[in-house]
């Protein structure tokens, strides 16, 4: 049995929808669903402050700070 990895989505329906290469034969299929273990609002979250903030994230008057800024975490006190 020959094992491929493919992207997919469920839909309201609960009907999952998947893009199989060319090539791939016709026939039955066994599938296995592996779900995303952190929760939706997690990924909700990355979106939405990636939409929200391109503009100022995308802003070169917003990078103040540099690498010589600060001290290494492990740096003698």
């Amino acid at each position: 049995m020959k094992a491929i990895d493919l992207p997919g989505e469920i839909d309201d329906q609960h009907q999952l929808h998947a893009q199989v290469p060319e090539g791939f034969p016709v026939g039955s299929v066994r599938v296995i669903v592996l779900a995303s273990e952190e929760d939706e609002a997690g990924w909700a979250w990355a979106a939405g402050v990636a939409s929200e903030w391109s503009a100022e994230l995308s802003d070169p008057n917003q990078d103040i700070y540099t690498l010589d800024d600060g001290q290494p975490v492990n740096a003698p006190r």
